[in-house]
């Protein structure tokens, strides 16, 4: 497989990398915070919209495909915000094996 080629100046959103803590909530659960991680470019195509009903509503989640410049930590139970929109990484892999770009699947969902 050939290596993949991304014209740089397509990764126009600043995106904001965060992770999930879980904080103690002084009654013996756990809340979750997000906290930021970086802040970096990349490139967000959506990709489908599947309506889906779940415990009795009515979802549409949208997912979108973000290609970013490789980095050794992120994994799938982190996030992307961009301005007011929340996309979750579900998955994400090295498309050509040569770590230079990560393409992450993530599903928009409203915080």
């Amino acid at each position: 497989m050939g290596a993949m080629v991304v014209d740089p100046g397509r990764l126009s959103a600043r995106l904001v990398l965060e992770t999930s803590e879980g904080l103690d909530d002084g009654q013996g659960g756990v809340s979750e915070s997000w906290t930021p991680v970086a802040t970096l470019w990349g490139r967000i195509e959506p990709l489908r919209a599947a309506a889906r009903e779940q415990a009795g509503a009515v979802l549409a989640p949208i997912s979108h495909r973000v290609t970013i410049r490789h980095r050794d930590d992120i994994h799938h139970a982190m996030r992307f915000v961009y301005g007011s929109r929340v996309l979750e990484i579900r998955t994400l892999r090295d498309p050509d094996e040569s770590r230079r770009y990560l393409l992450c699947d993530c599903e928009e969902c409203w915080p």
